[in-house]
C-alpha cells in the first residue's frame, strides 16, 4: 500500500543515523507494526535534554528504564531519581515471559536479560550511599534563592558568607549558619556593623523562619560532610559499562522544597565542576528526574529561572536532563521548549480541562500527516508511545506511533536484602557513609561565647577576692574602726543637744 511504503520510507530517512544509535523500537501506522520502520536513539544527541511523559500505568517508567540500560551498555553513566522506589530492578536480570516473547517477536528483535551495574544512593535514610553537601558550596545567590529571601535579606546572607570567610568560620551545615545568624544578630551585632555595616533585626529573624522550614522538610540530613563529589557519579563500571545511580527519594513527596533544594544544587554542581565538551559523541551524564512536577510546583520564579538558565547551559558540558512526568503541561514552557527527545505515552481524557491540555500536548509535537496527535493520544496502548528526537543536524525527526522495547532487567523492585547486599559491595560505601563532624561556626562561635562568659564569671569573682581582701587589711579595719567611732559619738552628741542634755548650751 502507497501510504505504508511512504511512512516506510519517511522513518527509514528519518531515523538512520551516521553516529552510534540503539533501537528502541518500530514504528506504527494505523495501530499495526509497520516491519522495517525501527526507530532509532542517537547516543550523541542525548545532552539535548529530553521528555517521557504519559499517564499513569501507560509505561513511562519502563521506557526510562529502557533507555538507561541503553546507555549503560554505551558506556554512558546515568542518574536516577526514583521517586516512587520502583527502578531498583535494574540491578538484576528480568524474567522472560509469553507478553514479551510475543513483543520481541512484533518487534523482530530478541529478548535478552540482563543485570545491570547500580548504584544506590539516598539523601535520607534511605538505603544507599548518602549524598551531602555543605552550606558553604551552595553560596550565597543560590542559598538566598533556596530560602526565597528579598535583595535586602540576601545582601545579609551574602555578609553572614563574607564575615565567616573572614574570620575563618566553616559554614558546613545548617546549625552553623543559624549559630552565625543569631551571634550577629545579639553578642557580636556591634562587631558586625563595625566591619560591615547596620543590619535589619527584622531580616534575620525572617531568615531564621525559613531556614527553619527548610529544617523541617528534612534539610539537616542534607546539609554536611562528607561533601559528595559530583565525579563519582560518572564512574564506568569494570566491564565497561556506565554506572547507572539510582537516589532512592521515596520519602520526599511530601517534601518538595528539599527535592527542589538538591535539584538545584545538583545542577548547579555539575554545571560548575564539569569543563566545556561541546559536542562530545557520547554524553559525559544523563540525569532522569521521575515525577518532575515536584520539582515546579513548590518553585518560585527565581527558582525556575535559575533552573532554566542551567538547562540552557549544562548541555556544552555533556549532560543531559530528562524530565518524567505524568503530563507535559507539569513542564514550564520556557523548559520544555529546550528539550530535545520527546517520549509521550498516552494521556486519559476524563475531564473537559483533560481534554484542553490534550489538545495543547499535541500542539507540541511536529506536525505529521500520517496521525491525527490529538486522538491518537488518548488510543495508545501500554507499552507504546509517540516519539521524535533531534537528528545530527539537530532538527526534530519525524513524530511516529512507536511499539517501544520492553527492559532487560528485572521489571519489578529488588528486596531488602538484595539492595543491602548492593550497599555494602559498593566502593562508595566507606568513603561517605559515615557522618563527619568537624570543627565549623558552630563550635568556634560557642567556645568563644563560652569564653568570654568565663572571663566575665572570672572578673566578677576577682572583684568579689578584693573587695573581701581589702576589709581584712589591719589598717583598713583600724580606719573603719576609728571612723565608726567618730561618726558614733558625733549622732550621740547631736541628739543630747537636740534634747537640751549636751555639756553645752547656745
Amino acid at each position: 500500500m502507497a501510504t505504508t511504503d511512504t511512512f516506510l520510507q519517511t522513518i527509514q530517512q528519518g531515523y538512520t543515523f551516521k553516529t552510534e544509535s540503539v533501537k528502541i523500537g518500530v514504528g506504527m501506522l494505523d495501530g499495526k507494526i509497520v516491519p522495517g520502520a525501527d526507530i532509532f536513539l542517537p547516543i550523541k544527541m542525548m545532552n539535548r535534554h529530553g521528555l517521557i511523559a504519559g499517564a499513569t500505568g501507560t509505561g513511562k517508567t519502563k521506557t526510562l528504564q529502557m533507555i538507561s540500560e541503553y546507555l549503560s551498555d554505551e558506556s554512558v553513566p546515568v542518574l536516577l531519581l526514583d521517586i516512587k522506589g520502583d527502578l531498583s530492578g535494574l540491578a538484576a536480570a528480568g524474567t522472560e515471559n509469553d507478553k514479551l516473547k510475543d513483543r520481541y517477536q512484533l518487534l523482530n528483535m530478541d529478548y535478552k536479560p540482563e543485570a545491570f551495574p547500580v548504584e544506590f544512593l539516598s539523601l535520607s535514610n534511605e538505603k544507599g550511599i548518602k549524598l551531602r553537601a555543605t552550606v558553604s558550596e551552595f553560596g550565597p545567590i543560590l542559598l538566598s534563592k533556596i530560602l526565597e529571601l528579598n535583595d535586602t535579606q540576601a545582601g545579609l546572607v551574602a555578609i553572614i558568607f563574607k564575615y565567616c570567610d573572614d574570620q575563618k568560620l566553616p559554614l558546613v551545615d545548617l546549625k552553623d549558619f543559624t549559630k552565625v545568624l543569631q551571634y550577629i544578630s545579639d553578642e557580636g551585632k556591634d562587631e558586625i556593623q563595625k566591619q560591615y555595616g547596620q543590619i535589619a533585626t527584622s531580616s534575620t529573624g525572617t531568615i531564621l523562619r525559613k531556614v527553619v522550614e527548610l529544617q523541617q522538610q528534612g534539610a539537616d540530613t542534607f546539609f554536611g560532610e562528607p561533601s559528595f563529589e559530583v565525579d563519582d557519579l560518572m564512574r564506568i563500571s569494570n566491564d565497561g559499562r556506565g554506572m547507572i545511580n539510582i537516589l532512592r527519594v521515596t520519602d520526599l513527596q511530601n517534601k518538595p522544597k528539599l527535592f527542589s533544594t538538591f535539584m538545584l544544587q545538583m545542577l548547579d554542581e555539575l554545571y560548575a565542576s564539569s569543563p566545556e565538551v561541546g559536542d562530545p559523541d557520547k554524553p559525559k551524564l544523563i540525569m532522569f528526574i521521575d515525577e518532575a512536577h515536584l520539582i515546579f510546583e513548590e518553585a518560585s520564579d527565581t527558582l525556575l529561572k535559575q533552573i532554566e538558565t542551567i538547562i540552557k547551559l549544562i548541555r556544552s558540558k555533556g549532560i543531559g536532563v530528562f524530565f518524567c512526568t505524568q503530563n507535559p503541561q507539569d513542564v514550564p514552557a520556557s523548559i520544555l521548549s529546550q528539550l530535545g527527545l520527546k517520549v509521550q505515552h498516552a494521556l486519559r481524557a476524563f475531564t473537559a480541562a483533560d481534554r484542553k491540555s490534550i489538545k495543547q500536548s499535541a500542539e507540541n509535537f511536529p506536525e505529521t500527516t500520517f496521525y491525527k496527535t490529538e486522538d491518537l493520544l488518548t488510543a495508545m496502548g501500554i507499552g507504546e508511545a509517540l516519539v521524535t528526537v533531534l537528528n545530527e543536524q539537530g532538527t526534530p525527526t519525524p513524530l511516529v506511533h512507536t511499539m517501544l522495547c520492553s527492559p532487560r532487567s528485572r521489571m519489578d523492585i529488588l528486596t531488602d536484602a538484595e539492595i543491602d547486599n548492593i550497599v555494602a559491595q559498593s566502593k562508595l560505601a566507606n568513603k561517605y557513609n559515615q557522618t563527619i563532624d568537624v570543627q565549623s561556626a558552630y563550635e568556634i562561635l560557642t567556645a568563644k561565647l563560652n569564653q568570654a562568659a568565663a572571663q566575665t564569671a572570672s572578673d566578677t569573682v576577682a572583684a568579689k577576692k578584693n573587695e573581701s581582701g581589702l576589709m581584712n587589711n589591719p589598717i583598713v579595719k583600724s580606719v573603719v574602726r576609728s571612723a565608726a567611732v567618730t561618726v558614733t559619738g558625733y549622732i550621740t552628741r547631736s541628739i543630747l543637744g537636740a534634747l537640751g542634755l549636751g555639756g553645752r548650751r547656745k
